[in-house]
């Protein structure tokens, strides 16, 4: 969906209620939006090359990491999201990594 310029303002409202709703049922763990559109991948041997892994059209914005108990929840969560800020959201499960844990 294209937005309009004047519009902005009101994605970034609608989106950041989300939050604060997310935050609010205790599901919101972190997030946040991306500075630019220029993404770097890094190789093994430290070598730096533009763009993604694979070629891709589809722009990412931001994400969000949330803890659900289900599916459908995580699909619930990601409908308001993609109506606050007025695009489809890609859904994956996290897989925890006890190595991760503080």
């Amino acid at each position: 969906m294209q937005v309009a310029d004047h519009e902005w303002q009101q994605v970034a409202d609608d989106s950041h209620a989300v939050v604060r709703e997310a935050k609010a049922a205790g599901v919101w763990i972190f997030g946040g939006g991306f500075h630019s559109y220029e993404p770097v991948t890094v190789h093994a041997d430290g070598t730096v090359v533009a763009g993604p892994i694979a070629v891709s059209q589809v722009r990412l914005g931001g994400f969000s990491v949330l803890e659900v108990e289900s599916a459908a929840e995580a699909y619930a969560w990601a409908a308001k999201i993609a109506k606050g800020c007025r695009c489809p959201q890609e859904v994956r499960e996290f897989i925890d990594d006890p190595e991760s844990v503080n």
